[in-house]
């Protein structure tokens, strides 16, 4: 059960934040908390990884703030965020022997954290005033989200 829900997880992450819930994964194969060596996902554990997917995840976050940022709900971006649930949770899946459960639990992950992010992040602007207190909302929610699912995969 535990695989279903990290890989949920972090497939709502990836909704949020398509590449926060990679750069995730990344670093918990990199620490060894997820063992992808044999598979076709062992580069998420080489010793650069974590640190490319941390700064294309850093890249994410400010482009989200600049005015020309397209919405996530757009087909290009959507697609964006359900592939990285796709990978993300594919990860958290080989783990544990169960590639299909994975991969699965992290496109609906993703479609939540996408769908819902987009609604509460536009609550949020509107309790706000406006939309940049909102948007650092949602990247603490989504950093802090990412963090906990992986230090409970120990």
């Amino acid at each position: 059960m535990s695989l279903v829900i990290s890989a949920f997880a972090l497939g709502v992450v990836c909704g949020l934040r398509a590449m926060v819930g990679l750069a995730a994964a990344s670093w918990a194969a990199n620490r060894q908390q997820i063992s992808l060596e044999g598979t076709w996902l062992s580069f998420l554990g080489f010793r650069f990884t974590p640190y490319i997917t941390s700064l294309l995840a850093i890249g994410e976050i400010i482009n989200d703030k600049l005015p020309k940022t397209p919405s996530r709900l757009v087909p290009p971006q959507f697609a964006g965020r359900v592939v990285m649930g796709a990978l993300t949770g594919s990860a958290i899946g080989l783990s544990q022997e169960h590639f299909l459960i994975g991969a699965l639990s992290g496109i609906i992950g993703s479609i939540v954290g996408t769908l819902a992010g987009s609604k509460a992040r536009a609550f949020a602007a509107k309790l706000f005033g406006r939309d940049l207190p909102a948007a650092l909302l949602e990247d603490a929610i989504a950093v802090a989200l990412a963090v906990v699912t992986i230090v409970t995969l120990r």
